[in-house]
């Protein structure tokens, strides 16, 4: 009987719910807790509409470890499945250690007052899981977390000498919205914000956030232009697949988003420092975050689809070869099946099928690790299996931008 507790209630979170339910034969009891109970509650209720299957929900605030561990303790969960924000990672790991519990996220841990994405925090904790005999899965999302299974098969099967790697994520939905994010508003501004980093020759470059821009036509999207950002795979992939001569992120994003997104850089909403308010101490990109559309609110009214996808280059069997591993998936298609648009959906499923294997035993071994480290086949055939389903394509030779 696998037993498993969700933390976060937010698109992400119905997604994984509602997956989750639909595979009972490796999930057979579940609990999901959010800091707002009514948005657990409400999930549920879908869930049980959508599946006939019933999960009990809980109220937690996961900044608090001790409170986090008493929930542990009174749910029993074989995993916890971290899909809050990431600020909370590491309070939520360390309930984990003090009730036994093996442990999975979707990203890297990120203080609250500096925008870094960096997963050393997170690996510091590879001896104190290992010694307890527990695991903890990083990063189990679609970018990071597909994108390093994609990695990993590609080297193990197209690609075995890898030089470079370039993650190209695309969203071509349309909401409708002036201005919104699909997904936490104040993770993703944060991020699209940060200067840019990619590998190069054993170092990482630096160069100023959205100053690198190239347009590339995605199957089944079309052309988008596309802006060279830092991604945490960056991080761990380059750590474990040292080889890489260059390893780069890029991402899509619209003229009238990213005139938006000026406009708020320029008047200091996107600000993570406090201000002053009538008296009270508030964070600006907190507050924006407050008024903008709520991410799991936008699927209704979301339509086109989603290309997210790993173009490597290097040697296979002595000849030179690059490859084009992608999957493309359907926003109104996701909406029609959990009731979320495709960006919640590429993420919350991802999730699902880390916890499946860790719980039947086929990922589970004690320590800290990152996809990419463990076996991509499984993971690759259920993504077939569970509505993200991976094509690719070999390409004349390396990616020239």
């Amino acid at each position: 009987m696998a037993n498993v507790l969700v933390i976060g209630a937010g698109g992400v979170g119905s997604v994984c719910l509602h997956k989750m339910a639909m595979l009972s034969e490796r999930f057979d009891n579940i609990t999901l807790a959010s800091r707002t109970l009514a948005k657990c509650d409400a999930i549920a209720a879908s869930v049980e509409q959508r599946t006939g299957r019933q999960i009990a929900t809980a109220e937690i605030d996961a900044d608090d470890t001790k409170a986090t561990a008493a929930l542990i303790e009174r749910v029993q969960p074989d995993l916890v499945v971290n899909l809050a924000l990431p600020y909370q990672d590491l309070t939520i790991m360390d309930a984990c250690l003090l009730t036994g519990v093996d442990y999975l996220d979707t990203a890297n841990y990120e203080p609250r007052d500096e925008a870094k994405f960096e997963y050393h925090w997170q690996w510091a904790y590879q001896d104190k899981f290992a010694e307890r005999g527990l695991m903890a899965l990083l990063g189990a999302g679609f970018d990071p977390g597909v994108t390093n299974v994609f990695t990993a098969y590609i080297r193990k099967h197209l690609v075995a000498q890898m030089q470079t790697l370039d993650i190209l994520d695309c969203n071509g939905g349309d909401h409708g919205q002036a201005f919104a994010t699909n997904f936490n508003p104040e993770i993703n501004i944060r991020e699209v914000t940060a200067p840019a980093r990619h590998w190069q020759d054993g170092e990482w470059v630096e160069t100023p956030a959205l100053s690198h821009k190239q347009s590339f036509d995605f199957p089944e999207v079309g052309a988008r232009n596309m802006y060279l950002m830092y991604h945490e795979e960056l991080e761990s992939l380059s750590k474990h697949y040292p080889e890489l001569q260059r390893a780069r992120f890029w991402m899509t994003f619209g003229d009238a988003y990213l005139t938006h997104l000026e406009v708020l850089q320029n008047i200091g909403m996107t600000s993570i420092e406090p201000v002053i308010y009538e008296g009270r101490e508030i964070v600006p990109l907190q507050f924006l975050k407050a008024v903008l559309p709520d991410p799991g609110d936008l699927g209704k009214n979301t339509h086109g689809k989603t290309c997210i996808g790993n173009i490597v280059s290097g040697t296979h069997e002595g000849q030179p070869r690059s490859v084009y591993l992608y999957n493309v998936c359907d926003h109104e298609a996701c909406f029609a099946e959990v009731g979320s648009q495709a960006v919640s959906y590429t993420t919350g499923v991802p999730a699902m099928i880390g916890a499946a294997l860790m719980l039947d035993g086929t990922w589970r071994q004690p320590g800290v690790f990152n996809l990419e480290q463990l076996d991509p086949d499984p993971f690759m055939a259920m993504l077939n299996q569970h509505g993200l389903p991976w094509q690719y394509v070999d390409l004349d030779g390396p990616v020239t931008f």
